[in-house]
């Protein structure tokens, strides 16, 4: 059973909590983890646009995801459960990584969304572990940083055999 979104004034109730639910993507009725990625999609090349190199973007998508296990947390004990599904922040950062190294072009981008969302709604191990046990703003990180990196291999697979064969 899904609860439901927080009100939208819980979001400046404190600053993880606007960070954690995505700047309202996560207060979605429905889905808010796919609205989380489309949010992630749509405010990607924006944010890549502010990075001189891919050196300063990785390492902004790895201060991201360390400040999202705080905001997580954070917001999960705020909301009365860790993993709350307002909670997107743990969709967004992962899925830029995705795009970070998603071949150019629309259909890899739309590829890229299809797996990520796919690996994150099935959690193949060991993202069901982190999802099940670890019950703190890690574990809902770590879930979904694990469907990236299963969305990005996919993506790498289908590349080379597009590559060999066409």
């Amino acid at each position: 059973m899904r609860l439901p979104a927080p009100p939208i004034k819980f979001l400046f109730q404190h600053p993880a909590h606007l960070i954690a639910c995505g700047f309202g993507s996560g207060l979605a009725p429905v889905a808010p983890g796919t609205f989380g990625t489309a949010f992630a999609w749509a405010s990607y090349a924006w944010l890549r646009g502010h990075f001189p190199d891919d050196l300063a973007f990785g390492l902004f998508l790895l201060l991201a995801g360390i400040l999202g296990v705080s905001a997580c947390q954070i917001t999960g004990r705020n909301l009365g459960v860790t993993d709350h599904g307002a909670i997107v922040w743990d969709e967004i950062v992962p899925f830029w990584f995705v795009l970070f190294l998603t071949p150019a072009g629309l259909g890899w981008q739309v590829t890229a969304f299809v797996l990520f969302r796919f690996y994150d709604i099935t959690k193949p191990q060991p993202a069901r572990f982190f999802d099940r046990r670890i019950k703190n703003g890690l574990g809902v990180m770590m879930d979904d940083v694990i469907a990236a990196s299963y969305a990005v291999l996919s993506l790498a697979l289908i590349k080379t055999l597009l590559d060999a064969f066409i």
